[in-house]
């Protein structure tokens, strides 16, 4: 069982073991939100309910102007596994202006591509072949990016969210 770890401003910072939360709540660091008392965790002494959500005590900076690196796998994520031109299913990245015209290895100037429309294209831009991108390419943004293991805490967020009166 995984346990989503709130910053001390109640946005989602990491999700962790339920040994390392229990672990945070223990040492005074965090207090549980929520637990699964179904489940509970037994030491020698006493017994604990096992986390599901805490709040950090004190609240913990995430650096802003932290840059992801470049990566054909970071590309295909952002793109959400679609070619950037036809739309179809992805599996390559492509150079929007390519290398061989100067074009960088950066966030703004690489999409995803699937393999028949990269090799269309060769080493032309898109507007020389009449082509128009379906996105926009720029770096990726927000904590997903920045603290792994959050791409999965959505879900489980909403669960603990009290609703709307």
């Amino acid at each position: 069982m995984r346990t989503l770890v709130l910053n001390a401003g109640f946005e989602p910072l990491a999700v962790v073991s339920y040994k390392r939360a229990l672990l945070l709540v223990m040492n005074g660091k965090a207090t549980m939100i929520a637990a699964d008392s179904q489940h509970p965790v037994f030491g020698l002494s006493e017994s604990w309910d096992r986390p599901s959500v805490i709040l950090l005590t004190r609240y913990v900076r995430i650096p802003n102007n932290r840059l992801m690196p470049v990566s054909r796998r970071g590309v295909l994520r952002r793109d959400g596994q679609s070619c950037a031109y036809c739309g179809r299913s992805a599996n390559t990245i492509d150079h929007v202006l390519p290398r061989s015209r100067g074009g960088a290895d950066s966030w703004e100037n690489l999409v995803a591509c699937c393999l028949k429309c990269n090799n269309v294209k060769s080493n032309h831009t898109p507007s020389e072949m009449g082509w128009s991108l379906r996105i926009r390419p720029k770096a990726p943004h927000g904590t997903a990016w920045l603290v792994r293991g959050t791409e999965n805490a959505q879900p489980q967020w909403d669960d603990y969210l009290a609703p709307a009166a």
